[in-house]
């Protein structure tokens, strides 16, 4: 049975199957880029330090004990003939290109990857925010911009740094930049030339609203919130350009700055184009309620790759919004329809009503719309807190998160940038060309 993807879905499926599954009855290969699942929903409190990185992975190999786990990258599945092609780090050591893998059972859950647009520059200037790296290297980034205009004498280059851009007004970007925006002007106490008010946070949304999940109450208290600290909201507001580190709106307004971070959604992992499998018009597989990929016997999808039917909707041509939420919840369904499938039984449809959401806005600070109630401020923040942290996978994780933030709340912040993380062969280097140590000088 192969299992692609370790995220959501590829992790509780397995976790799921290794359980349920009689011993001699099936062997599982779980294949991911990463030897880790992340949750996302804790990326915004790790960049801003309230968390440390390493406690928002969960270890594959330590989770599924009873999986094989295969850190690789599978680039084309041949489902008629039941194989996958994969690419490994020990196959390109060993020169001898991808492999193919035989397979029986086939979930499919490679996620999806960063939405990008044609903009002029953004490839070469923009910072994403969908892994722990990026999540780290942001950290890093901002608190590099700091000593930057803590030092120059340059009023340019000063006010580039401290201006810092975020497009995209769902959750990824908001709750970013409410935590980097927390941690940044906790910061500045320590800078003796560098005020909170000299740093300038914009939030650019190409719509007419920001945070739709929590409703539109909610998400104009959050752009009230947001704008009582001083942070540009701009709606129905695009990027155009951000060449040579100025970013230019569709208003008219123009940035230099050091910093623009791009949120604006995702988009399905291009594996799924690289299948004989069915998909729909935004490149998901087309799923039955069951989970089971239509027209395809023995392939299995969920979560973001898949486009499965909301059967609680109302509308026959519904489908699951693309979260946690159900990605979690049908994993579940699916890895007890496959274990059903094998055994001779009756499938469940998936079903599964959106209880609601929850959002960060900085320490104390959220907004929630959860089974038809509203809260805001301090209470949604609590729940934002209470809810992910019984959702984080394994008791282990939720020890060590919980411990982060009660350390968080005895002492001050950490404001160190190890930015040096993302070379770290500099220095060695320079030692070894020059013969000296840089610290040394």
């Amino acid at each position: 049975m192969l299992v692609v993807g370790g995220g959501y879905v590829g992790m509780y499926a397995a976790l799921h199957l290794q359980r349920k599954l009689k011993r001699g009855e099936a062997d599982i290969l779980v294949i991911d880029p990463e030897p880790y699942m992340t949750y996302q929903p804790f990326l915004p409190e790790a960049a801003a330090g309230s968390i440390q990185p390493r406690h928002v992975v969960v270890p594959l190999r330590q989770v599924l004990a009873k999986c094989q786990v295969l850190t690789g990258e599978v680039t084309a599945i041949d489902h008629e003939n039941r194989t996958a092609t994969v690419k490994t780090l020990a196959t390109e050591e060993e020169g001898t290109g991808a492999v193919d893998l035989h397979y029986d059972e086939l979930i499919l859950a490679p996620g999806s990857i960063s939405r990008t647009l044609p903009v002029p520059g953004l490839a070469d200037h923009g910072i994403g925010f969908k892994t722990v790296e990026e999540a780290t290297g942001l950290r890093n980034h901002v608190l590099e911009q700091l000593d930057i205009a803590s030092s120059t004498r340059d009023p340019e280059v000063r006010y580039a740094a401290l201006t810092f851009v975020f497009v995209g007004g769902g959750y990824a970007g908001v709750e970013a930049l409410a935590e980097l925006e927390d941690m940044a002007r906790y910061a500045t106490r320590y800078y003796h030339n560098v005020q909170p008010e000299d740093l300038k946070f914009i939030l650019v949304e190409a719509s007419h609203r920001i945070l739709p999940e929590v409703g539109a109450e909610m998400g104009q208290y959050a752009i009230r919130e947001l704008r009582g600290r001083n942070i540009d909201v701009r709606l129905d507001t695009r990027l155009q350009s951000c060449e040579n580190r100025v970013a230019v709106l569709s208003d008219g307004s123009r940035f230099p700055t050091r910093t623009l971070v791009w949120t604006t959604g995702v988009k399905p992992h291009p594996v799924l184009a690289a299948t004989d499998l069915p998909l729909d018009e935004r490149g998901r597989l087309v799923c039955t309620a069951a989970l089971r990929v239509d027209g395809a016997p023995h392939a299995w999808a969920a979560g973001d790759a898949a486009a499965v039917p909301d059967l609680t909707a109302g509308q026959a041509d519904a489908t699951c919004a693309p979260n946690a939420q159900h990605a979690v919840r049908q994993a579940k369904v699916l890895a007890r329809n496959v274990i059903a499938s094998l055994r001779g039984h009756d499938l469940q449809d998936y079903r599964h009503k959106y209880v609601g959401s929850v959002a960060s806005l900085g320490f104390h600070k959220g907004v929630a719309h959860v089974y038809g109630r509203k809260l805001k401020g301090y209470p949604a923040w609590f729940m934002h807190r209470a809810y992910h942290l019984s959702r984080v996978p394994t008791l282990n994780r939720k020890a060590r998160v919980l411990a982060d933030w009660a350390l968080a709340g005895l002492f001050k912040r950490e404001i160190v940038s190890l930015g040096s993380l993302e070379n770290p062969r500099a220095e060695f280097e320079l030692a070894a060309g020059t013969g000296r140590h840089p610290e040394a000088s």
